[in-house]
């Protein structure tokens, strides 16, 4: 078959998936499997290869992140049903006073809290947030939503363990230990110069409070524990009247995940209270254990006691039963049982689309995309990653999932990423920072952070909107730099 056919029939694929998410409002998994299916059939695999290549990438990938994801994600329940996140925020009230809470919450949600799942997430702390708001002083609302909104969709893509990370860390076949170092250099800066970026630009009147601010969905009930309950309601579709239904049918906040029917993090009578750097210990001392393992392997080390700890799947198995002995001393057996059975249900879905984004990467390259594609980049490191966040871009502001645009975009481009001679964190980089590239009506994320917080839609707008897409823009800045020494 001749390069062009194979190019056009990848783009009928990818085209046919899109419209099958927003037009037609099928689910994602599906989407991509028929997208494949199409591709391979029609770029000359045949029914044996075709089904062979779905099920064989869809594998492959489940041996590289199919444990991560699940342990995060359990990880993540049991750390929700502690209350840890409400007792972080409190503290970083404390330490660092009102007037930096932005940046402190921001880079904590970005980075510490990412094993925790984005609807939970978003749904315990948007009302936290909410409450904090008017002790910033004036555009306090402002300033936590743009901070939040930054903070949870960065997260997910640059920092392990966020599912896009993972993702795409496996999909282009990252070291975990290295996309967690990459990861934290890049997503540190990105949050904190998007935050004072936006800040400038509210202070220079960006930001009107008697048009962008609206408390018609805020519950007046002055504890975080109950509106955290409601926004639980809100995100399985329940009284938000202002809140439209994801692309792709889904309730999370992604269009992608489940959302939890509620959640409850005040504190019972039967709690104990353990110190928060207890709770956060075993979660923390994961992360160091994948650094460090990372390091070993760079420096091309041999320590095998580190090499096994350092390991990802092993690293986050500590982890997580390391939180679970927590989890039990401090809330009881029931309710951290409870929160793994929760935490299996939540990871379904992730597992399934990370798996058939791998069975669209290796019908890709079965079909010889690579080849193709890898002539018409240059040597040079600028362009491709140009390109790279441009395609994640495209696809993100037509699916409107972070998620999806990020493992969509890094499957097309995984068969060519020897061709550009660009490091492969590179590319999950900058595949993630492009998929930040207009978050909007179409992102659940969008309308929790509107009604949550209080503001009206051309306040999200701004918020949300303009402010992740500023930190798409400086991470892929950030980015091109940093190709220089790859």
């Amino acid at each position: 078959m001749s390069d062009i056919a194979v190019l056009v029939n990848t783009a009928v694929a990818v085209l046919a998936t899109v419209v099958l998410i927003v037009r037609f409002r099928v689910n994602p998994v599906i989407s991509l499997v028929i997208g494949s299916v199409y591709l391979g059939l029609s770029t000359g695999l045949g029914v044996a290869k075709t089904v062979e290549t779905i099920t064989g990438g869809f594998g492959e990938i489940m041996v590289e992140v199919g444990l991560l994801i699940a342990f995060g994600v359990l990880m993540g329940s049991i750390l929700n049903e502690t209350g840890a996140i409400r007792r972080l925020v409190e503290h970083l009230l404390r330490v660092f006073g009102p007037k930096r809470l932005p940046y402190t919450m921001g880079l904590a949600i970005g980075t510490a809290l990412q094993s925790i799942f984005l609807d939970v997430l978003l749904v315990i702390s948007a009302p936290l947030a909410r409450r904090l708001a008017p002790k910033i002083g004036k555009l306090g609302t402002a300033r936590m939503a743009t901070a939040m909104a930054i903070a949870l969709e960065c997260g997910i893509v640059f920092m392990v363990p966020g599912v896009a990370a993972l993702a795409l860390a496996g999909l282009l076949g990252v070291p975990l230990g290295k996309m967690l170092v990459f990861g934290l250099v890049l997503i540190i800066p990105t949050i904190i110069i998007s935050i004072a970026i936006m800040s400038f630009l509210f202070h220079k009147g960006f930001w009107n409070e008697a048009k962008d601010e609206d408390s018609t969905f805020i519950e007046d009930d002055g504890e975080a524990s109950g509106a955290g309950a409601a926004a639980g309601g809100n995100s399985s579709g329940g009284a938000n009247p202002g809140r439209a239904s994801s692309p792709s049918g889904g309730s999370g906040a992604e269009g992608l995940e489940p959302a939890p029917a509620a959640v409850a993090v005040a504190e019972r009578p039967e709690e104990k209270e353990a110190p928060l750097l207890v709770l956060f210990a075993p979660l923390l001392t994961a992360l160091l254990l994948i650094g460090a393992g990372a390091v070993v392997e760079i420096l091309e080390l041999e320590i095998a006691w580190l090499q096994l700890l350092g390991n990802p799947v092993i690293a986050l198995l500590i982890g997580l039963i390391g939180t679970g002995v927590v989890g039990r001393f401090t809330v009881g057996q029931a309710r951290v049982e409870n929160a793994i059975t929760t935490g299996f249900k939540e990871s379904g879905q992730i597992l399934i689309l990370t798996g058939v984004g791998g069975s669209l990467a290796a019908t890709v390259a079965a079909a010889g995309l690579g080849d193709i594609l890898g002539g018409f980049f240059s040597a040079s490191t600028v362009a491709p990653l140009l390109v790279v966040w441009g395609i994640a871009a495209v696809l993100h502001i037509a699916v409107g999932s972070v998620t999806l645009s990020a493992i969509t975009a890094a499957g097309l481009l995984a068969p060519i990423a020897p061709a550009l001679g660009i490091d492969p964190v590179l590319i999950a980089l900058a595949a993630g920072a492009g998929s930040l590239f207009m978050v909007h009506v179409t992102s659940n994320t969008f309308w929790l952070l509107q009604s949550l917080l209080g503001q009206s839609v051309r306040g999200a707008l701004k918020s949300v909107t303009v402010g992740v897409s500023v930190a798409s823009v400086v991470a892929i800045l950030l980015i091109l730099p940093m190709s220089l020494f790859l």
